[in-house]
C-alpha cells in the first residue's frame, strides 16, 4: 500500500468525502489509473461524485506532489501515488499495465559526460517495455 491517505492527512489537506474517495482509490501498490478509471471506482463508493471533482482533485494532488502523472505511451495519463520514492515504470506493450520497478544503481551517474553536453541533470525517467504474463499467454 502507499502512503497517501496518510501523507494527505499529515499536511492538513481538507477531506471531503469526494476527496477521501479520490484518495481511497489511488491508495495502493502499482496504482496507475486513468482519470476516467479513478471516476468509476470512485463512483462505486460514492455514487454522486462528479467526473469534474475526480478531474480537479486529481490536478490538485499533482500540484500538491502527492501523486505523479504518467504517460508512458500515446494513451490516457495514468496517475501514480508512489510519488516520494524514487522508482520507473514497467510497460506492457501489448494491454499497457504498468508496474513500479526499482533497479539497482545510479541512473544519473550512468550517463557518461560526453553524452551530457553540458546539460546539468536533475532528474531521470526510465521506461522499460516488454509483455506482461497475462498477454504472452493469450
Amino acid at each position: 500500500m502507499s502512503d497517501l491517505l496518510e501523507r494527505l492527512r499529515g499536511r492538513g489537506w481538507r477531506m471531503t468525502a469526494q476527496r477521501r474517495v479520490v484518495a481511497e482509490v489511488l491508495d495502493g501498490e502499482h496504482v496507475h489509473l486513468t482519470a476516467d478509471e479513478v471516476h468509476a471506482r470512485a463512483v462505486a463508493k460514492l455514487p454522486e461524485i462528479s467526473r469534474a471533482t475526480v478531474y480537479n482533485t486529481l490536478g490538485e494532488l499533482v500540484s500538491l506532489g502527492e501523486v505523479l502523472e504518467v504517460s508512458t505511451d500515446q494513451r490516457a495519463k495514468r496517475y501514480d501515488p508512489n510519488a516520494h520514492q524514487p522508482h520507473h515504470h514497467l510497460v506492457c506493450a501489448h494491454c499497457g499495465a504498468i508496474r513500479d520497478v526499482h533497479p539497482v544503481g545510479n541512473p544519473m551517474a550512468d550517463l557518461p559526460d560526453s553524452e551530457r553536453f553540458g546539460f546539468t541533470i536533475s532528474d531521470v525517467e526510465m521506461t522499460y517495455r516488454g509483455v506482461c504474463p497475462n498477454c504472452a499467454a493469450a
